[in-house]
This record gives structure tokens, sequence and C-alpha cells, in this order.
């Protein structure tokens, strides 16, 4: 009989798995910190949208997927493609507009995917990836693969349509996908509080009569043992759940956000949940590695991404001539 006193992911996983769990966070860390760093030295343009503490959520969602599951992403899904075993090199070629990059240089940050690793994509739309998750889900169950798609959006997506639709449909036809809502609090800079009724987003699966679980985003361990239950339900023919990660973003919506509608305690109450070193106690405390592993797992993900910052700066653009290839669009009317 399992110790319910021992945290979930300590019964669950090999100490392997949560040495490579805590690897991957501090990973997109580094990767977001160095994608801001580019970003203010002038070596990226556009904008982009950090999710800096919000990394126990993508990790701990895609905990018990494989390359032949799916996910879909959002406009903030860096973390994701980084739980989902991502290339960082080609990450950073794409956002400096390589040719190396997952996109050849031509989609940014919000639109990386990597189809061999199960990322159908990131999604610069509101809500964008609901509808797609729902379309995988359904091919999964009509050619039998046994994939499970986990289709993550954020608190903003919950009042669009396509969010009511995907999760209806999915229920309607018992899809095997798991809608994971990362709830950073602010769908810009508009407050849950004034733009949604219901006090959790999860509250709203009733009505698609499906299970809704509301969880600590920061905590890893309480993120994969709600949606590790939701992708086994999914895997088994019981159809969709909704998993709502309460989570919060560090940094503003974009880089052009300055803020102002945020309190200085709000923010650093919440940087003090910092979900990084709450997974390294965990594992310092149940002895799966010592403070120095951890230490030593922080510094080799700062030179990974050190490395393939070098490899995108070393890569080169596309050609001015080739500016529309695999872009597809309609021919011109005559």
């Amino acid at each position: 009989m399992p110790d319910s006193n021992v945290s979930y992911a300590i019964r669950a996983y090999s100490p392997e798995a949560l040495k490579e769990a805590l690897r991957k966070m501090y990973l997109i860390r580094k990767f977001e910190e160095g994608a801001e760093d580019s970003y203010m030295r002038g070596l990226i343009h556009g904008t982009m949208h950090l999710s800096i503490g919000q990394e126990a959520s993508a990790v701990g969602s895609c905990m018990s997927l494989t390359d032949e599951d799916k996910i879909t992403s959002t406009h903030r899904g860096h973390g994701h493609c980084i739980a989902k075993n991502a290339d960082l090199g080609r990450m950073f070629a794409e956002f400096f507009g390589r040719e190396t990059g997952y996109c050849r240089g031509r989609g940014g940050s919000m639109h990386i995917a990597d189809v061999e690793k199960g990322n159908l994509g990131a999604n610069g739309i509101v809500g964008g990836g609901l509808p797609i998750a729902v379309g995988a889900a359904l091919s999964a169950k009509r050619l039998g693969t046994g994939a499970v798609t986990v289709c993550f959006f954020g608190d903003g997506a919950n009042n669009e349509g396509a969010f009511h639709e995907a999760l209806n449909m999915a229920a309607i036809w018992k899809l095997p996908v798991v809608f994971v809502c990362e709830n950073n609090k602010y769908g810009m800079s508009t407050s849950t509080e004034r733009s949604t009724a219901v006090k959790n987003i999860a509250e709203r699966a009733v009505a698609y009569s499906m299970p809704g679980v509301t969880v600590d985003g920061n905590d890893f361990s309480a993120v994969a043992e709600a949606v590790d239950a939701a992708v086994a339900r999914a895997r088994s023919g019981d159809g969709p759940s909704l998993v709502e990660n309460m989570t919060y973003r560090w940094r503003g919506h974009s880089k052009s956000d300055r803020n102002r509608y945020r309190t200085k305690e709000e923010i650093a109450a919440w940087t003090e949940r910092d979900p990084i070193p709450r997974m390294a106690e965990l594992l310092i405390s149940n002895k799966i590695v010592t403070a120095e592993e951890v230490e030593a797992l922080e510094a080799e993900a700062e030179d990974t991404i050190k490395q393939a910052i070098e490899f995108a700066n070393a890569s080169p653009a596309p050609k001015v001539e080739e500016a529309a290839r695999y872009v597809y669009t309609e021919e011109p009317v005559a």
C-alpha cells in the first residue's frame, strides 16, 4: 500500500525521471531568461511572451506523455516545447529568424512546432489550439492509435467560443484529450476576477459532463498527479478532462507590457512561490538529489542555453529571394 503521506511524484516516478523533470524546469527558466536578454540586446525582433514562473505546469503536465502523444500550445508556449523535448538550438534559431529554426525562421516565437515530438505547435490566436486539439484527438480515436492530446490554454481563452465548442464536442464523442488551463490570473491586463464569472475555471467542466479539477500550478507533484489521472482516463477511452493549474507569470503579458496593472507586492508574493526551488527541495528532502547536484543541474542548463544561442547566432538567415518559400497563399486574382 503506497504511503499517502509521500508526495505523488516521489511515488509515481523513478529518480531519473524526477531529475530529468527538474533539469527541464531549469532549461525553461534559462531559455526564457536567455531569450529576454537576447531581445534586450537587439538580437530578436518583434515580441515574445515569457512564462517565467510557470515551469511546473509545463513539465508536470507532460510527464506521462510519449512522442506519439500530442500537445497544442499557446503564444506563451516555450515551456511546453521544452517539456516535450524540443531542440533548444532550433528554438533559438527560430527566435533569431534563422534558416535552421523549426519554421525556417519564418514563424518566430509564437509558431514553433515539432511534429516529430508530438508538438502540433504554438498559436498566436487566443484559444486557437482548442479546436486543433479536438481534431487531433478525434484522429487518434478514429485511427485507434492510443495517443492522447494535451491542450494547453490560458485563462483568457476560457471565455472564447472555441473553448466551449471544443469541450462540448470532446465530451459528446468521448475523445482522448486533456484540457490544461494555465490560469496565471490575467488575460493581458484583465484579471480573471473581472472577466470570468466562476471562481475556478475548472468548475465549467460540469457543463460538459467531464471531470474538472483545480490544483496549485506551481507544485510539480500536484500538476503531475492531476494530469496523469486525466491522461490515463483519456487513454482508457473514458473521454476528456479539464485541469486548471493556478500559476503566475512573473513578467508582463509581452515585452511591450509595462506591468502597471499589478502591484509589486502581488508579484513578490508569487515570486516567493517559485516552482523550481520547490521542486528542488522536494527531491533533496526525499534524497533523490543533493544540493550540489541541484547546483550542477542549474549550471548545466546555463551552459546548454549558451550553446543554443551560439548555434542560432551562427546559423544562416533565409535568403531574400526565398522569402515567400514555405508560405502558402492563394494565387492572385488576375
